[in-house]
């Protein structure tokens, strides 16, 4: 696996402690779950619309067993790349919707029932994406 230099896209941009944005920690986050293979990764642009983050990512498994592997890369790749660790992470018992909540990134991680129930993206649906680089399907 090769290691994305990530670029500021904006000056004013926060960073965390590894250096990276609010948006970089989000792109960084989505190649993670693209390489454990993760179906439909969206971002979601909240600045301005709550206090809590700037940015959702949401993305499904195919399977409880695949979310929890998405899971699994995005919490070693962020630790052993930037070394961060999400501030709390949520569902991992069932697997159906994973919550990593990386403070100005909240990731959502869905099995593809639970993501059509709960439909995030409609619920936000003002809300611009965020552009992601080209990632594999």
């Amino acid at each position: 696996m090769t290691q994305t230099k990530l670029t500021p896209t904006r000056d004013e941009a926060p960073v965390t402690d590894a250096g990276l944005s609010p948006e970089q920690t989000a792109v960084a986050i989505a190649e993670l779950a693209a390489d454990r293979k993760a179906i439909d990764i969206v971002g979601l642009d909240l600045r301005g619309m709550i206090g809590y983050a700037d940015y959702f990512l949401i993305c499904s498994g195919r399977s409880d067993r695949q979310t929890r592997a998405i899971h699994d890369a995005i919490h070693a790749g962020m630790k052993e790349r930037y070394g961060l660790l999400p501030r709390r992470v949520e569902g991992l018992g069932e697997s159906r919707w994973i919550l990593m909540d990386y403070l100005d990134v909240v990731v959502h991680i869905f099995t593809p029932e639970t993501r059509e129930y709960y439909r995030l993206e409609q619920l936000w649906g003002e809300a611009p994406p965020l552009a992601l680089p080209d990632l594999p399907e």
